[in-house]
C-alpha cells in the first residue's frame, strides 16, 4: 500500500482573519478524519511573510493536529532551522514528541528565500553556518545533558520520548545538504527525484563512517485533489491549484530542485504539465497500482485556497472510494 499523505499548507489567496481561521479548523478537522480512516501522514510547511497567508508557525500547527489525533504521524517539510532559536527548537520538539508518542517528523531546511532571512534577522549568506550550529544543538539537547552552546554551558529538558532522539531529517537538493547529514549521521530527504545525489549522500556517509538512510521522492510526485468530473473540477478549481504552482515557483532560483516545481502559466498548461492533477477515484486507484508510478497518494485537499467544502468532497472521495481497495 502507498504512503498516504495529507498536505496541509493554509494557503488563502485572499485570506482574512475569518477565513484563515475557519480554513485552520477545518485543516485540524481533515486531519482528526484521516487519522480515523488510516491514512499514513500529514504533511505540512514553513514559510515566512507571504501574502496568501502560507503557514509560518508549523510546529504550533503539528502540536494540534498532534493533540486531535492518535496515530497518524505528522512531518514538518520542511523546518527552516536556521530561522529558529536552537535551544527553544530543541524544546519545542522535544514536546511534541512527548505529547504525541514519538509521531513527529521533521524535515530540516535550510530555505531559499533571503526575505525570509532578512525578516527574521538572519544573514542569508551564513545560512549553512546557522544550519550546523542548530543540526548540532538540537542532537546535543535532546541527550538531556549539559553541554556548550555559544560559550556557556546550558541543559535542555525534558528529554525526548523517541530516543536517541525525535526523527530528523536533512532536507535539499545541494552536495552540502548531503554532506550535512552524512557528518552528523542523519538521514536525507532529497527535495526531488536525485538518484545521483542519493549515491552523493552514501559515500560520504561511508567516508565519514556514520549512519543513515535516504528518503527519496519517487520520479513522480504528483499533488492530487481527487474528484467526480475532473473537466468540472479544472474549470471551478484549477485557478487555485494554478495560484499555489505560481507562487511556489516565484521563490525557485535555477538551482533549486524540487519535485513538485511548476513552471505552468495558465490552467491548461498546469493540468497538461501534471505536477497538480486533479483525478477519479478509478484514476487514483490506476495510479497506485504496481508499476502505476505512485511511491505515495499526496492528497492537498486545501491547495492554494480551495473552498473547504470540496476540499471535503475530495477527502470523502479518496476515503470510500479509493482508501478501501489500497488496504484490500
Amino acid at each position: 500500500m502507498p504512503v498516504t499523505v495529507v498536505r496541509l499548507n493554509l494557503v488563502d489567496p485572499a485570506p482574512t482573519p475569518e477565513s484563515l481561521s475557519n480554513r485552520y479548523r477545518a485543516a485540524v478537522e481533515m486531519a482528526a478524519f484521516a487519522d480515523d480512516r488510516g491514512l499514513s501522514t500529514v504533511q505540512t510547511e514553513e514559510h515566512h511573510g507571504t501574502a496568501n497567508g502560507w503557514l509560518p508557525s508549523p510546529l504550533t500547527f503539528a502540536g494540534a493536529v498532534l493533540g486531535a489525533t492518535r496515530r497518524i504521524g505528522v512531518t514538518v517539510s520542511a523546518l527552516i532551522t536556521p530561522l529558529h532559536d536552537p535551544l527553544r527548537l530543541a524544546e519545542d520538539i522535544a514536546v511534541l514528541d512527548l505529547l504525541s508518542g514519538g509521531r513527529l517528523i521533521t524535515v530540516a531546511g535550510i530555505g531559499y528565500r533571503p526575505e525570509e532571512y532578512a525578516a527574521h534577522g538572519k544573514d542569508f549568506e551564513r545560512r549553512g553556518a546557522l544550519q550546523d550550529e542548530a543540526l548540532e544543538t538540537l542532537l546535543a539537547a535532546w541527550t538531556g545533558e549539559p553541554f556548550e552552546h555559544r560559550g556557556r554551558t546550558v541543559r535542555v529538558t525534558p528529554r525526548p520520548y523517541t530516543q536517541p532522539h525525535p526523527l530528523l531529517l536533512v532536507g535539499g537538493s545541494s552536495q552540502a545538504a548531503a554532506r550535512r547529514a552524512a557528518r552528523l549521521g542523519l538521514p536525507f530527504f532529497p527535495s526531488a527525484h536525485l538518484p545521483e545525489l542519493e549515491a552523493y549522500y552514501h559515500a560520504r556517509r561511508s567516508e565519514y563512517g556514520t549512519d543513515g538512510w535516504c528518503m527519496m521522492p519517487a520520479a513522480e510526485t504528483p499533488l492530487l485533489h481527487i474528484a467526480e468530473d475532473p473537466d468540472r473540477a479544472w474549470a471551478h478549481y484549477g485557478e487555485h491549484l494554478l495560484h499555489e504552482a505560481r507562487t511556489y515557483a516565484s521563490w525557485q532560483s535555477a538551482g533549486i530542485r524540487s519535485a513538485v516545481r511548476s513552471s505552468a502559466g495558465d490552467v491548461g498548461e498546469l493540468r497538461r504539465e501534471g505536477v497538480y492533477r486533479i483525478v477519479t477515484p478509478d484514476e487514483c486507484l490506476d495510479f497506485a497500482a504496481p508499476g502505476g508510478g505512485a511511491g505515495s497518494l499526496v492528497l492537498h485537499p486545501l491547495c492554494g485556497g480551495m473552498p473547504v467544502d470540496e476540499g471535503w468532497r475530495s477527502l470523502h472521495l479518496f476515503a470510500e472510494r479509493v482508501l478501501p481497495h489500497l488496504k484490500d
